[in-house]
């Protein structure tokens, strides 16, 4: 597979990565078997970034990820997040902390459930408000200092924010949702990145899978799917929604691809700083997903499948309300 460099660490990804989430959490059904399966074909294809964070489970997914990378470390650039804290009596609840003190425990309760030595790419999940920018990647960067992790990554943090974080530690990737459906760091955040010299992670790239056709219906979400709280998902936004993933239906079906490769390869051709992490628990998904890096769109067909979903006729907030507004920050 194609590689991409995650900013000035130098660090080489398989140019789309795995988002490891759903294997433990917020979409339904998990099993551990398929998912193990999963990471392995993973790695086999040279997808070798999996992204993985202390919140998903919470935790569970750092141990699963971490019995993977701990077999086969040489091939893994491993990429946990801290900072969104949930109660530990119900989980539902969440808090956001960047404190300094806080920082430090989390990555060595990362380290340890990830059963390794250095944390190829630590991200801080949301900006914590209540805390100066400054003082949290100052924090981040002590953990470069003492070896514990490689590399610093910010989680939809705001243009300006970034800059503030960049001048104290070079920041090597910003991870945010970024897909056809989902424009807003291009109000500003990528070419801050690029400004930069840092890599754009993009996250949910098939639109937490909307894009992918598979979704017709609420009902088409198990009961216990994160997804039926989301806005985009719901009543008349989801109505509105569908109409639209007709649109890359019908191009995806004039290329010859599916809609989950053409809406990945339209991420891909946003640049070569840009790293798509599409999140899946099958291997028969994930097969699907990589193919898409093997599939190449001209001008014209991006500006087509642009103009296909313009982003104002999206219809929706892409979380609940409370949620939305811990991004961008």
């Amino acid at each position: 597979m194609e590689q991409r460099i995650l900013g000035s660490s130098g660090i080489r990804v398989g140019a789309i990565g795995l988002g490891c989430m759903g294997m433990s959490d917020f979409y339904g059904p998990t099993d551990d078997a398929e998912s193990m399966a999963t990471l392995h074909l993973a790695l086999d294809r040279g997808c070798n970034l999996l992204d993985t964070a202390d919140m998903y489970g919470p935790f569970k997914n750092e141990e699963l990820v971490g019995q993977v990378a701990r077999a086969r470390r040489g091939e893994v650039v491993l990429a946990t997040k801290f900072g969104i804290v949930r109660d530990p009596t119900d989980p539902t609840k969440r808090s956001i902390n960047g404190r300094p003190e806080y920082v430090r425990s989390a990555c060595d309760a990362s380290l340890k459930r990830l059963g390794v030595d250095v944390i190829d790419l630590y991200y801080q999940h949301r900006v914590d408000p209540a805390v100066p920018i400054e003082e949290t990647v100052g924090a981040m960067a002590d953990l470069v200092t003492r070896g514990k992790v490689r590399a610093l990554g910010l989680s939809e943090a705001g243009a300006e924010t970034v800059r503030r974080a960049n001048s104290v530690h070079p920041i090597a990737a910003l991870q945010s949702e970024y897909s056809l459906w989902t424009r807003d760091p291009e109000d500003g955040v990528l070419a801050t990145c690029r400004a930069l010299n840092i890599a754009f992670v993009a996250y949910s790239p098939l639109g937490r899978g909307f894009l992918t056709g598979a979704i017709r219906a609420l009902q088409d979400l198990d009961a216990g799917d994160y997804r039926r709280q989301t806005p985009r998902f719901q009543g008349d936004n989801l109505a509105t929604n569908l109409a639209l993933v007709k649109q890359v239906e019908a191009l995806a079906a004039k290329k010859g691809c599916t809609p989950a490769q053409l809406a990945l390869a339209w991420v891909l051709a946003q640049g070569a700083d840009v790293i798509p992490i599409p999140g899946t628990k099958r291997r028969a998904r994930l097969e699907e997903n990589l193919a898409a890096a093997e599939l190449k769109l001209s001008k014209a067909e991006v500006t087509a499948l642009s103009a296909a979903i313009p982003r104002e006729a999206v219809a929706g907030l892409r979380y609940p309300e409370a949620m939305q507004r811990a991004v961008g920050r």
